[in-house]
């Protein structure tokens, strides 16, 4: 079993076990307290013992994670000696990852419309249970017909071809209704304005591209530059 890994020293350490480490915790405090701090000492520690990590950047300041410190800075140094752990520090950075669903400041995020699939998608677009149904006939459709849902693009001629033939494919899927299919392309329109279009897509991601590690055995922290994209709920 690993160590507990130290993240935090006042009073008292703060010591986190790895094993239990997949549990639900909340950080709090005021504005300079300390909180993207301690999220960068627990990126760092699980990154050393070899462990992956996923943190996702709102303001951009997660990623100094990624250079190593130095002693130009007196406040670390200060704060090292008060912890007593400036004998035998070493300044590092971490083996970091970025990404980005616009592909601007880090890898670019996709995924295809097949691999969302209907259910997660029906989410997304706001469908209720009728209009979700439907979007069920549109995907099945597609694999009866051996069509690929790359993009959204194809999604939407799909949806256009299913709202055309709806009679002739009642038959065989059930009924199609006008206003289910005109809820889907709404919706689908809502998702494009937030920039969906840059989501849907290849290459699509592999998850193992996220659980990485280093040459030197070192877990790779993956950082979701999520400044923009907070701004895109849906997304």
């Amino acid at each position: 079993m690993a160590n507990p890994l130290l993240i935090a020293k006042g009073e008292t350490d703060c010591f986190i076990l790895p094993k239990m480490a997949n549990r639900h915790g909340v950080i709090t405090g005021a504005t300079g307290t300390g909180k993207t701090v301690t999220l960068q000492a627990i990126a760092q520690s699980f990154s050393r013992i070899g462990v992956p990590v996923f943190v996702a950047d709102v303001k951009g300041d997660l990623s100094g994670i990624s250079q190593p410190g130095s002693e130009a800075n007196a406040r670390v140094v200060q704060r090292l000696e008060q912890m007593g752990l400036k004998d035998g520090w070493t300044w590092e950075g971490c083996p970091v990852m970025f990404w980005d669903v616009w592909g601007e400041q880090g890898h670019p995020l996709r995924a295809t419309v097949s691999e969302m699939g209907p259910l997660l998608l029906s989410r997304i677009l706001g469908l209720n249970e009728t209009q979700e149904g439907v979007l069920n006939i549109i995907f099945k459709a597609a694999d009866d017909n051996g069509l690929l849902l790359l993009d959204l693009k194809d999604l939407r001629a799909l949806v256009q071809w299913v709202g055309d033939n709806a009679k002739e494919l009642r038959t065989q899927y059930g009924n199609i209704s006008a206003a289910s299919v005109g809820a889907i392309q709404r919706g689908l329109l809502t998702l494009e304005s937030q920039g969906a279009e840059r989501f849907f897509g290849e290459p699509a991601l592999d998850l193992y591209d996220m659980i990485q590690t280093d040459a030197n055995g070192r877990g790779v922290v993956n950082i979701l530059v999520a400044d923009r994209l907070l701004q895109s709920p849906k997304l």
